[in-house]
């Protein structure tokens, strides 16, 4: 595979090519990623290991619904084994693909307890009080107003966006291009950083779609005098999005890397 640069308004793109993809078979699209959710359900049921194997799963996740996007796009239909079909391969990309999992995990959770360690607990605090129903208690305000909170949600987002970055391209690059583990890595942190523009883009797009549905679906249901019913209807959209998000992925892969002659690959142009 062969390392380019591409444009800033390609992050546009990016999501426009998610979105026709998703179109193509939202049935199949939705299915993938009810089996993702089932899969987490139960993985997360497992004592002890079960959150780790959770974040293991993510980057066969990622992987799985680039598969899935290019069947799309060479007009065939995904199916949920695209999930295994990582698994299925040659010893040493499956070996590559097991360790960028147990790496993930192992780094979220280092995020995860460095925040924990910053922010004193607050927010896991914070988060069993909400669904409890007490959010406007006087114990919800008094830890949203912990000074400790704000900075412990920087520091938790900030690092795992970072953490995203190496692994955005990882297992798409070990599976199609063969690549270890730490090379996968690598690369994948060169290619966002040079391609760095069109991310930025793509980001944009993505939060500029989630507030402009916020606000116009607020109103919307607000005009209608039904606005306890928003939230009802954000969770199907909520879940579309998060759909179309992991579609795009497999666009953003295709656009930084290319096949060249002296490595051939199943990866369309």
């Amino acid at each position: 595979m062969r390392l380019q640069t591409v444009p800033a308004g390609r992050g546009a793109l990016w999501v426009r090519q998610g979105f026709r993809a998703f179109y193509k078979h939202p049935m199949a699209f939705a299915a993938l990623f009810a089996t993702f959710m089932f899969a987490v359900f139960v993985l997360a049921l497992v004592p002890l290991i079960g959150p780790l194997l959770v974040l293991a799963l993510l980057p066969l996740v990622s992987i799985g619904f680039m598969i899935a996007t290019r069947t799309v796009v060479d007009g065939g239909l995904p199916t949920p084994r695209v999930f295994i079909e990582p698994l299925r391969g040659q010893r040493s990309r499956v070996v590559a693909m097991l360790q960028l999992g147990l790496i993930y995990a192992v780094a979220t959770f280092a995020v995860m307890w460095l925040s924990d360690l910053v922010d004193g607990g607050a927010f896991d605090a914070l988060m069993q009080t909400l669904p409890s129903g007490q959010a406007a208690s006087d114990e919800a305000a008094l830890q949203l107003g912990a000074p400790s909170l704000l900075f412990g949600l920087l520091l938790r987002f900030g690092l795992a966006g970072l953490l995203s970055v190496p692994f955005w391209h990882a297992p798409a690059l070990v599976y199609w291009d063969g690549q270890g583990s730490a090379q996968a890595l690598f690369s994948s942190t060169l290619a966002c950083w040079r391609n760095r523009a069109a991310f930025t883009v793509y980001s944009l797009v993505w939060f500029a779609l989630i507030v402009a549905f916020g606000v116009v679906g607020s109103l919307l249901f607000a005009l209608l005098g039904q606005a306890r019913l928003f939230a009802v209807a954000a969770v199907p959209m909520s879940l579309m999005f998060t759909t179309v998000f992991y579609v795009s992925l497999y666009f953003t892969f295709a656009d930084c890397f290319v096949a060249t002659e002296a490595a051939p690959t199943a990866l369309a142009a």
